[in-house]
């Protein structure tokens, strides 16, 4: 199977991340659909990454999809509790708070790279504002925890690394890491995995 994605994109970031992690073979293709010319056109009629292409041609999208899917291929690990729906349930919420980060990280970004007189600061703010109280609930929820949810490594995890890696690059003046000491030492346990390696050298 085919990742068609870019290395800047956390929601790319998670699919990929799933992939490592639970080391399902594929090939990684950096096709942003900023090209024209982009591959994805022909598999995703939204035009949008991430997209798993499958050996027959099927075309998986969008993030979370892909990661319930992947999840699905083999069991080691199981990212997304299979037989308690209320645990299921909260690896998915966890999802969605760090989709959330992303979604608000995102629109900062594409306002900031208007031009200034087009920019509109009420919305930066809003969306500013609304990463700050995720991560300030992340964090809370976290407390000194080793994983976000159970007893071992989930999509939970996953998604909010991609959220984090995200704010880094694109908001390298928030100091998560100060006001979240928690949130930092967790990171940092996360990287010395062999997939988060592998994705956070990708990064350009």
């Amino acid at each position: 199977m085919k990742l068609i994605g870019s290395n800047t994109s956390p929601y790319v970031r998670k699919a990929r991340l799933v992939l490592l992690e639970k080391n399902i073979a594929h090939t990684y293709l950096v096709d942003p659909p900023s090209d024209p010319d982009s591959v994805v056109y022909r598999f995703n009629p939204l035009g949008r990454i991430p997209a798993l292409i499958l050996d027959d041609g099927t075309c998986v999208f969008d993030s979370p999809v892909i990661a319930e899917y992947a999840d699905t291929l083999n069991d080691t690990p199981i990212l997304i509790p299979r037989n308690n729906a209320l645990a299921k349930m909260r690896v998915k919420r966890w999802e969605a708070l760090a989709d959330g980060i992303m979604d608000s990280a995102i629109v900062v970004r594409n306002e900031r790279i208007r031009p200034a007189e087009k920019q509109e600061q009420n919305n930066i703010d809003l969306h500013l504002t609304a990463v700050t109280r995720t991560l300030d609930h992340v964090a809370e929820q976290l407390g000194e925890r080793q994983w976000c949810e159970g007893d071992s490594i989930s999509l939970a995890d996953l998604a909010l690394l991609s959220a984090l890696v995200y704010l880094d690059l694109r908001q390298p003046e928030r100091d998560w890491r100060s006001a979240h000491p928690n949130l930092s030492a967790w990171f940092n346990r996360m990287g010395t995995r062999p997939g988060v390696k592998i994705s956070l050298a990708e990064q350009t």
